[in-house]
């Protein structure tokens, strides 16, 4: 399907580096970056500020042997310097290969010597340790820079291996003692311009979350192309600020970054962590933020925490507005146009079914707004004006909360071989349900499938299920170093096969239904969709993680990762004894509650088929972890999860 015309901004420049640059002399004052000091107080950096960092560390990242189509590992998590390096690294033509702190040692390794890195960025010593065990498994890697200055012993370690240390406090100024010598800041300009949009700016390792990391390679134009436009999707005004707290090496976060400059707004950087968060907001009021769905879940499930904790009368009203404004949001969704339509359905009937309970709704939203929604978007530094949802599915129970108390939650869908954004929700008019419009600088087509592997070119009718295929600018130039895989997932006309399950709405809309490789084919031949299972069945309070199992069997499972918190504070309400978190999963009042929402979530009321209820589950004693389970973007790795629950999966189906 083919998106409704919308002209792209031909005024950007062909490359990264250059856009910035550009902005830089549009709105030199405009606040780029906001970062804290040691003391934990925000500092504020301009456009002219970064466009004059990021230029002299190039220099000097010249200086040390930075050349033009080099690959260098960037071993970090989001911060200041982490844009700068990636910023004078694409500017001098080469390319950067970027992962964060949580990554296992062996896939740092992995990656640094696959892509054969002669230069590494490190955020601290553990970092270095971790990817930097023994010389012989990075023979290339010739020198190592540090955002966070090393201990002696690190930096003996370093130089016995042959491997020059560099502190990124140094090298940022001597490039700014390079940048004021005449002929030096042209020398890093004349490389921008000599960068052409086919060119490679980055090298992103999959989470590996089907096996072995693979190397996406991004080019600048993947990029540009989803710059160009934009503006046409999200309404950020020149001086706006975004808090940011996801992983930059993550596609998501990293083309919101660049957003973000292109719109000419600001990015103040946080943490994913409650009260670090929440702190930032009061202090920073940002107008835009993006997070995982995880983020979301976590946030409405902590206030749902503190208010169930003050219990009595302020709970129960809490309880009664939050389910007011959610059928009330239903309800005006209906007759303003914003239902989900599979098949032509004349909009009046949505109309007629909505606006009875919108009119008797509203006196408990108005009451809502004043006694408690707008505390809660208060606590969120009370001007955001719309959030990103993306990296994974948003549960429904999580969307419809943010709905209820008026916050603008768009959920929005891509893969990292899109560089990554294939559609998002409407600013103006966002329908739940689905992940919104194709995004203007892609085409987008659902064909029919089988185990994955595309039957037919020609698009199916809206509302039929198939696999997603994506077209477009944005498209990876491939898999680094393995052409076979590239060839396999991109067909002679250019289309990548997603591996997602979807179908197309009658509004032109997406909605993603699973992976088709995560099919579960029952011993009946029923096939099912495990994601829409799990997700549903994290929105009970009594669930973190549940994992869906049952291929050639008679019957699906599940593996539950109960929350702990909430089951605990259960177990207190209701007078369940026992010594430990170990002991109390395994006391049957506590299979009961599991049961009980297992149940009531998977049920026909919800839509549910009665091949999809789960008829076994067993509750694990632990979360899931990054780099055993769960992948480094915190997807859990259902391979890795077989893997490692063997025994109790065998016990489920016997």
């Amino acid at each position: 399907m083919k998106n409704k015309k919308i002209e792209p901004d031909r005024t950007l420049p062909k490359n990264i580096p250059l856009m910035v640059k550009q902005r830089a002399e549009l709105c030199p004052e405009i606040c780029a970056q906001a970062a804290k000091n040691k003391e934990g107080k925000f500092l504020y950096y301009s456009f002219a500020d970064l466009y004059k960092d990021f230029v002299s560390l190039a220099l000097a990242l010249y200086d040390i042997g930075v050349r033009r189509n080099d690959h260098v590992a960037v071993f970090s998590d989001n911060c200041r310097e982490w844009l700068l390096t990636d910023l004078a690294v694409l500017s001098l033509g080469a390319a950067d290969v970027p992962r964060g702190c949580d990554s296992m040692a062996n896939e740092l390794q992995y990656i640094l010597s696959f892509s054969e890195c002669k230069s590494a960025v490190f955020e601290n010593d553990r970092q270095f340790n971790k990817a930097v065990d023994k010389k012989e498994n990075v023979p290339l890697l010739k020198s190592a820079i540090f955002f966070n200055p090393p201990s002696d012993d690190t930096v003996e370690k370093a130089l016995s291996f042959g491997i020059d240390v560099f502190r990124f406090k140094d090298l940022l100024e001597k490039g700014h003692a390079l940048y004021v010598v005449p002929g030096k800041k042209e020398l890093v300009e004349e490389a921008m311009e000599s960068t052409e949009g086919n060119d490679l700016a980055t090298i992103l390792f999959t989470s590996g979350t089907t096996g072995v990391p693979k190397g996406v390679m991004l080019t600048h134009r993947n990029y540009m192309a989803q710059m160009e436009v934009v503006h046409h999707i999200l309404t950020v005004k020149p001086g706006d600020m975004w808090l940011t707290v996801l992983p930059v090496w993550h596609s998501f976060e990293r083309c919101l970054e660049y957003m973000a400059l292109t719109l000419k707004s600001g990015i103040a950087y946080s943490k994913p962590i409650s009260s670090v968060m929440l702190s930032d907001f009061s202090k920073i009021r940002p107008q835009w933020m993006c997070g995982v769905p995880r983020l979301w879940e976590s946030l409405a499930k902590g206030v749902n925490r503190a208010m169930k904790k003050e219990g009595g009368l302020k709970y129960a009203l809490f309880s009664f507005f939050i389910s007011a404004g959610t059928k009330y949001a239903w309800a005006k969704e209906r007759i303003t146009g914003r239902a989900c339509r599979f098949s032509r359905r004349p909009r009046i009937f949505d109309f007629i079914v909505g606006i009875f309970p919108f009119i008797g709704l509203w006196i408990f939203h108005a009451l809502g707004e004043l006694l408690v929604y707008r505390k809660i978007r208060d606590k969120l530094g009370g001007r955001i004006t719309a959030a990103i949802s993306g990296g994974g599915a948003l549960q429904h129970d999580t969307d419809c909360f943010y709905r209820a108390i008026g916050f603008k939650l768009l959920e929005g869908y891509g893969i990292t071989e899109a560089a990554p954004v294939l559609s998002v929700r409407n600013i103006h008019k966002p329908r739940p349900g689905c992940v919104g419009e194709i995004y203007p600088s892609c085409q987008v087509k659902i064909v029919a499938e089988k185990n994955g592997v595309p039957l037919s070119p020609e698009p199916l009718a809206s509302g039929c299920t198939g696999l997603v295929l994506a077209k477009g600018d944005q498209i990876m130039k491939g898999y680094y170093k393995m052409p076979e895989l590239t060839a396999s997932v991109i067909d002679k006309d250019g289309w990548l096969n997603t591996g997602d399950l979807g179908k197309l709405t009658y509004d032109g809309e997406i909605k993603i239904t699973g992976r088709a490789k995560d099919t579960i084919v029952l011993l009946n031949g029923e096939n099912i969709e495990p994601l829409g299972i799990e997700t549903a069945l994290c929105g009970s309070p009594y669930i973190e993680t549940a994992v869906v199992f049952g291929q050639d069997e008679k019957f699906l499972g599940a593996l539950i990762v109960g929350s702990k918190q909430a089951l605990e504070s259960y177990a207190e309400e209701n007078n369940i004894s026992c010594n430990d978190y170990e002991e109390l999963i395994t006391r049957p009042e506590i299979e009961d509650l599991i049961r009980y929402e297992i149940d009531t979530i998977i049920s026909a009321s919800n839509g549910f088929k009665p091949c999809e209820r789960i008829f076994r589950f067993s509750i694990l004693g632990k979360s899931f972890e990054i780099g055993k389970e769960l992948s480094a973007k915190q997807e859990f790795m259902r391979h890795k999860v077989a893997e490692i629950y063997r025994d109790k999966i065998t016990e489920m189906f016997d």
